[in-house]
């Protein structure tokens, strides 16, 4: 009936949501039994002095003071912005379905039509909580419908008290349970898929910013490259006149051929900073042709048992395109080669192909490919795309597709002796893109 990962029952992760790991305000419980027992005491004088029904009203007020009692010590002992645990949230609510049980006891039972109020703390639960908490208030609900279905005043009625039928009290339990189950079950899987694209999107906004960072520090390197190009070269001209100047048998000689092979050490990093790829791009709209940008994606992702090769469609029509080279483009390129690469037997190709309106790439493998039971919620968080063993979370793809998409790139997956994933764009979206990036 419920169903959750490990990574979801921890509730000690953090993440975007206020409903996650079971933790929830104090104040928005406190509020929602304030409405509850607003309802329950305007009920109860409308009932008693509206329409003149008999019911037991010291008593009924007694069950609404234990409600009201119970929320002023709350309020009262601790922080309205403090976040309750699960144990205390699902204690809350166990307090509230038995409240609310005596309430109904009083009222009639299954005779009362608010009596389909029992079900609201269960819903709460299947919202917050975790399943266990979620399927114990569910008992406690049952066993609490079952006891109303048998002990109970009766209804408050103008005239005979309305006496149900055995058939139809069953009826009701029925319909009642039913509904905690079902309605429980549904809100809480809705809830849970929430909590789980939640999950993924902060992942994919954690691997988004790491990768920023990663282009940040290859801006910062060739930015240091370029400034410190100056004065080493200074500091060569010098060294190559001090070695002009010093003779050869003086003991300075070999500290000077020190600092001139060590100046020449110092040009080969700097020349390597400032030609990294990662230093190329300083920021998210430089541009990089097509085939460049597939290398560089390709690069930190090699492997010395499986051949990755890129190739240019012979059928390309036109001049080669230039594609945005960021954080999205590379890291979404990077985990589908990196997904290709980690289920091929031996070859990845990467074909690329465009034409006078849309570029193509093709990521394709001689791997088991991807299953039928899958390639329809493909791109979804936590759906593995293979079988495979160890861990697999099933966010490669997912984070793929989020970060392509922000490019303007559409994805489609299937199977052609082996997995296959075609990113195309439009050349009018590369054509804003690079307007836009002109402009900034």
């Amino acid at each position: 009936m419920f169903r959750r990962t490990k990574e979801s029952d921890d509730s000690t992760r953090t993440g975007l949501s206020v409903i996650q790991g079971g933790q929830v305000h104090l104040r928005t419980l406190i509020l929602l039994r304030w409405v509850a027992a607003a309802g329950q005491t305007a009920t109860v004088l409308l009932v008693f002095f509206g329409l003149g029904f008999e019911l037991p009203i010291i008593s009924c007020f007694g069950a609404i003071f234990g409600l009201v009692s119970s929320n002023l010590v709350l309020a009262s002992r601790g922080r309205e912005r403090r976040r309750l645990t699960e144990r205390e949230v699902f204690l809350l609510l166990g307090f509230d379905v038995l409240q609310l049980s005596v309430l109904l006891f009083l009222t009639g039972g299954l005779a009362n039509p608010f009596v389909i109020l029992i079900i609201a703390p269960v819903m709460v639960s299947a919202t917050i909580l975790s399943r266990r908490a979620t399927i114990g208030l569910i008992v406690l609900a049952m066993i609490c419908i079952s006891l109303l279905g048998q002990y109970h005043l009766p209804l408050p009625w103008s005239g005979s008290p309305i006496e149900l039928q055995p058939t139809y009290r069953l009826a009701i339990w029925t319909a009642l349970a039913v509904a905690v189950v079902f309605i429980a079950t549904y809100v809480w899987s809705v809830s849970e898929e929430a909590r789980r694209m939640w999950e993924a999107l902060a992942a994919t906004q954690t691997s988004l910013a790491r990768e920023q960072r990663v282009s940040a520090l290859g801006g910062l390197a060739a930015a240091a490259a370029h400034e410190l190009g100056s004065p080493l070269a200074t500091i060569t001209v010098v060294a190559n006149e001090l070695s002009k100047e010093v003779p050869a048998d003086s003991p300075i000689a070999e500290d000077v051929q020190l600092l001139l092979s060590q100046s020449e050490r110092c040009r080969h990093i700097i020349t390597g900073l400032a030609q990294a790829p990662e230093a190329s791009a300083s920021g998210p709209f430089e541009r990089l042709p097509f085939s460049a940008l597939v290398e560089t994606a390709r690069a930190p992702h090699g492997s010395d048992t499986i051949a990755v090769s890129v190739n240019i469609q012979e059928n390309a029509i036109g001049d080669e395109p230039y594609l945005p080279y960021g954080p999205e483009m590379m890291h979404g390129l990077g985990n589908l080669i990196q997904n290709a690469i980690q289920f091929a037997h031996s070859q990845v190709w990467l074909d690329l192909n465009w034409n006078k309106e849309t570029v193509w790439l093709l990521v394709r493998d001689d791997g088991p490919g991807f299953r039928a039971s899958v390639l329809a919620m493909i791109g979804e968080p936590y759906i593995s795309t293979r079988s495979v063993t160890g861990e697999n979370l099933g966010l490669g793809i997912f984070i793929a597709q989020t970060l392509l998409k922000r490019t303007g790139a559409n994805l489609s997956f299937s199977n052609q002796n082996g997995g296959k994933v075609e990113i195309s764009w439009t050349r009018a979206i590369l054509m804003r893109d690079s307007m836009d990036g002109e402009e900034k």
